[in-house]
């Protein structure tokens, strides 16, 4: 007898979906923007320390 994993109800994968696009997207965003705004500041703070 083959064992099937338990599949996803539509209404899980719409309740995932939702997550998704309305939690995860916007976070991941404003986590990359603000990587590279901080990644951006720190080289312009050494680099001008430095006078590179």
């Amino acid at each position: 007898m083959p064992n099937n994993p338990p599949t996803a109800t539509r209404k899980q994968e719409l309740g995932i979906f939702l997550f998704l696009t309305i939690v995860l997207a916007p976070v991941a965003a404003v986590s990359v923007v603000g990587g590279y705004g901080l990644a951006v500041w720190l080289y312009q703070t050494l680099a001008g320390l430095l006078g590179i």
